[in-house]
């Protein structure tokens, strides 16, 4: 109030001195021509009358016009958002600026906005998300990055911006003030620093020892190579460099920028090594890589890469895991699994398995859901071992299985498993301190019996024969997944054997294992090896009948009609692979069974190279999958979520139909042979 009263006192008083003198300069004037001139002095003085009047006329005119100008938005504008700042500062301020009203309409703005147009663009009323594809709201809400740009100017800025906007308000007026600062080249360093961003990889030779157990001069020969091809792929191509720590096994650093560009061409140096012979063996040369794609310290990045080697390794070789911050990518794995493990590796993790059981309060064993022979027999193995031990251990199982009809059968009447099979809640009822959790024939925590156990728990041991798919959440204490196995009694049955004193596995524990794997290697036909069959001796010199294990696979009648219904529905895929199908709405949960069986079939039709079988139980479909050892139809699941081997994999699609399921799979096959064109000529 007083500043009000003053200014206008200041007014009053400049307009009393201006009319003051005025009417002086008028009186002068009159006094003169009155003395010098002839003229009357009444017409002089109605004549300086007259003028003082036209002037006080104009002045008052002048006066009210300014104070019109003020009133008006700019000047209002101008008053309340610079007060004593220069406008004409922001009008030279590099930064661009502009006011705008509350719909976004431009009512102002400086040289530099102007200057990331043409010349002939006109911004004043034009609206903010015309030149910047944000609206003003968006602008004050968050951290936006821009780019100028109209569609009737030829001369478009490049430039990135980062705008923040102020709300003005004046006599009940929203304007807002938006200044943009230029990031452009903090984003390009950003980019360049993302781009040189060091990357780190391990490599190995992975079936190095299985070659050189037929031909001797592969260590002169491809290693040099191997490491040449390295060389080439990464230095001279992506300027990195490569490390030879183990003759066999290499440490690679090149930038993240490269990495994008070996994933693009889906790490062609894969395929070069693999064309790698050595003397007249038919055997190819390949590779396991690991990667860390993820940021942080070079330490961190080391461990990553390791963790994607050994990830590589468990998968079965001849391919690339490149390990993100929560996933991993997969490339390769076109050559079945390789054999790996040894006798010593076995016995040193055969008895750190033994320890680890010892030390333990009690242990909960479990398979996967829906269990086969393999599962229930791997579990059997454990729970053997727990008691040479002298410790508790409990089976988390569901004994209405019908799969598993023949082994509960076969102990129905024997003391010796009494409480030994649990459900899940009374699993969870026997979980302590130092309780040990054992899983079997599968390494997907979200597919085993009891998930739940494994959490609260948390101590847990993993031992399989599939590739794995992705990393634990929780690192278990122990894992043991090893691809080139042909099932996980194989594997306990090595355990058993070296393990146990001679003659102390039961006869009926021995046929449940044989029935593992003679499951898993459909009779030994598949998927075979040395061990396989050392591990069948062995189980065949404890007493385990062959006659016995062949009537636990006896099919009866609802199931020989049931695997009928797939046979009736055959689609074919193209020239070499075909589908299955059995879209019965009354498929007991056992049909996955008849489906993997359908698909064994499917495999002696000539010509035919991989099959599918595809059943729906309940608001689910099963899709089991075999090939004859060219298609890989693990990384054929994998793309719809499933997994497994090489030449033999099953997958589970919740809550979708037979002909969604289909779909899926057809472009899962799509997305397979596109990745693998030596097969285009196949497809047609």
């Amino acid at each position: 109030m007083f500043e009000n009263n003053k200014r206008t006192r200041r007014r009053v008083s400049v307009g009393t001195v201006v009319c003051a003198s005025l009417a002086v300069i008028a009186l002068a004037v009159c006094a003169i021509l009155m003395i010098r001139t002839d003229i009357p002095p009444v017409t002089i003085i109605y004549c300086a009358l007259g003028t003082y009047l036209f002037l006080l006329l104009w002045l008052g005119v002048i006066t009210l016009i300014r104070h019109r100008m003020k009133k008006s938005d700019f000047w209002q504008l101008r008053e309340s958002v610079f007060g004593t700042i220069s406008l004409g500062f922001l009008e030279n301020l590099y930064m661009p600026v502009l006011i705008c009203d509350e719909k976004g309409k431009i009512v102002w703005h400086n040289r530099a906005l102007k200057a990331q147009f043409s010349e002939k663009v006109v911004l004043r009323n034009k609206y903010i998300d015309s030149i910047c594809n944000e609206t003003i709201q968006q602008i004050e809400q968050g951290q936006i990055e821009v780019t100028f740009s109209l569609s009737e100017d030829v001369g478009q800025s490049e430039k990135v911006f980062l705008p923040k906007a102020y709300q003005l308000s004046y006599q009940g007026k929203l304007h807002y003030a938006a200044i943009f600062q230029d990031v452009s080249e903090i984003k390009r360093l950003n980019t360049r620093l993302a781009d040189e961003d060091p990357t780190v990889a391990y490599v190995v030779i992975d079936n190095l020892e299985e070659l050189m157990q037929r031909v001797q001069e592969i260590y002169a020969t491809a290693v040099p190579t191997v490491e040449q091809i390295l060389r080439e792929y990464v230095e001279e191509k992506a300027g990195g460099i490569v490390l030879n720590y183990g003759n066999h096994k290499f440490m690679l650093v090149f930038s993240a920028k490269d990495l994008a560009a070996f994933e693009m061409d889906r790490f062609s140096v894969l395929e070069k090594v693999r064309a790698i012979r050595v003397g007249e063996s038919y055997l190819p040369v390949t590779l396991s890589v690991g990667i860390a794609k993820i940021s942080g310290t070079l330490y961190e990045k080391e461990r990553a890469a390791q963790v994607a080697l050994d990830m590589a390794l468990q998968r079965g070789g001849d391919q690339v895991v490149v390990k993100n911050a929560d996933t991993a990518d997969f490339y390769g794995g076109k050559t079945k699994s390789f054999q790996n493990r040894t006798k010593v590796r076995a016995r040193v993790l055969a008895s750190e398995f033994l320890h680890m059981i010892s030390q333990a309060e009690n242990v909960i064993i479990m398979g996967h859901k829906f269990p086969d022979f393999d599962a229930f027999a791997s579990c059997i193995a454990v729970y053997r071992l727990a008691k040479f031990c002298g410790i508790t251990a409990h089976i988390v199982c569901d004994k209405t299985t019908p799969a598993l009809a023949p082994c509960f059968k076969r102990i129905a009447n024997n003391p010796e498993y009494t409480n030994v099979f649990l459900s899940k809640k009374d699993a969870q009822n026997q979980i302590k301190d130092g309780t040990l959790a054992v899983v079997v024939d599968v390494n997907n925590m979200d597919i085993c019996e009891a998930p739940d156990i494994v959490d609260t728990a948390q101590n847990y041991i993993i031992i399989d024969h599939h590739r794995k798919t992705a990393d634990f959440k929780i690192p278990p204490k122990m894992a043991y997944i090893e691809p080139s196995a042909s099932s996980a009694s194989e594997l306990l049955s090595e355990f058993l054997e070296l393990l146990l004193p001679h003659g102390t596995l039961p006869k009926r524990e021995a046929e449940f294992l044989l029935s593992g794997i003679v499951l898993d290697t459909k009779n030994f036909m598949h998927n075979t090896n040395e061990r396989t069959f050392s591990a069948a001796m062995y189980l065949r010199g404890t007493g385990a009948d062959p006659l016995v294990v062949k009537d636990f696979f006896k099919m009866g009648l609802e199931d020989l009609r049931q695997e009928a219904n797939f046979e009736t529905n055959i689609v074919p895929y193209n020239s070499v692979i075909t589908f299955a199908i059995n879209d019965s709405e009354n498929n007991p949960p056992n049909a996955r069974v008849n489906a993997s069986r359908a698909a064994d079939r499917l495999l002696h039709v000539e010509g035919i190279e991989a099959s599918f079988a595809l059943c729906r139980i309940g608001e689910s479909v099963h899709i089991s999958a075999r090939s004859q050892g060219k298609i890989n139809v693990q990384l054929v699941l994998e793309k719809i979520g499933g997994g497994g081997h090489f030449d033999s994999a099953g997958a589970q699609m919740k809550d979708s139909s037979i002909d969604h399921a289909k779909n899926m799979l057809w472009a899962a096959l799509d997305e397979y042979f596109a990745e693998n064109p030596s097969w285009a000529e196949e497809r047609k």
